[in-house]
């Protein structure tokens, strides 16, 4: 099985960056991730600064990028989350003084979590543990994107619906797609309000295909019986429209009456916001997998 070491990492999602592997379609591929600090905090919390600094570290670092061999503009990329293997503590800063909390002062720290036993312990509570993938996607058309930024490209999502079993559909915009991945989390709830899940590293098993001009968009997500489509916008009201638009369009191809798939979507159809705290906004729109097909 093909695996990608961590050391292979990208700053920015870009057709630039010469693939470090080549994998057939339908291949299963290991990536080794590095966490949202690139090593810079330890297991005791603290967080190299003066390294920081010198430039020792990489921000957030993703895993890749893999040329998936067949994947050309106007296809779609699907990533099937196999297996997420995280290691046992996690690491977290403050978000005082930003996004939802910038009116809220408070001194920046960052705290380490352990969590041998799938439960992280805080405030004499215990929670159990989600793993999931806050950085994924494929190198958008145009310039590069940062790591830390979100779009159609997918990248810094931060949706914690990206579990294992869940399937991601991705718009391909270059030859091979140029798969990169990382920004592990062991638990985030919707919103990373204070700026950061419990950021951590591991090891994500995932299998490619690809879907040949599958007309997709937007990242479109498969989990638990749900199918959801992922929006990054500036403000939170383009990010609706773009998740509202696409999940409109992939009702109707999947034979909707344009009239119905509006009224159903009214009925059934859920936003929720992903994250708040990167460059740009992340909203999901979400519907019951077994309504995408019309009868």
């Amino acid at each position: 099985m093909l695996r990608i070491s961590r050391s292979n990492k990208i700053p920015t999602f870009s057709s630039e960056h010469p693939p470090v592997a080549h994998c057939q379609d339908g291949d299963t591929v290991i990536f080794e991730t590095n966490d949202c600090f690139d090593g810079a905090v330890g297991p005791d919390g603290v967080r190299d600064w003066e390294g920081k600094k010198l430039g020792k570290y990489m921000g957030n670092p993703a895993t890749g990028p893999l040329y998936v061999e067949g994947a050309e503009p106007g296809d779609a990329l699907c990533v099937e989350i196999l297996d997420i293997q995280i290691r046992s503590w996690g690491a977290m800063g403050c978000g005082f003084g930003e996004a939802g909390f910038i009116n809220i002062p408070g001194e920046y720290e960052t705290r380490a979590f352990h969590y041998d036993d799938g439960f992280v312990k805080i405030g004499g509570k215990q929670i159990p543990i989600n793993p999931m993938i806050g950085v994924i996607g494929v190198a958008p058309a145009g310039e590069g994107i940062s790591t830390y930024t979100p779009d159609a490209h997918g990248g810094n999502m931060d949706c914690n619906r990206i579990v294992k079993g869940a399937k991601i559909l991705f718009p391909v915009a270059a030859p091979g797609a140029l798969l990169a991945m990382g920004d592990l989390h062991a638990l985030m709830g919707d919103g990373e309000v204070f700026q950061y899940g419990l950021e951590t590293s591991g090891e994500v098993t995932v299998r490619v295909s690809v879907i040949k001009n599958a007309g997709v968009k937007q990242p479109t997500l498969y989990q638990a019986g749900k199918a959801m489509v992922v929006a990054s916008a500036k403000t939170y009201d383009d990010a609706i429209r773009l998740a509202l638009e696409s999940m409109f369009d992939l009702l109707v191809s999947h034979g909707w009456d344009r009239t119905e798939a509006g009224m159903l979507m009214s009925m059934k159809c859920s936003l929720a916001i992903c994250q708040t705290v990167d460059p740009q906004v992340t909203v999901r729109a979400m519907m019951d997998e077994d309504l995408i097909v019309a009868e």
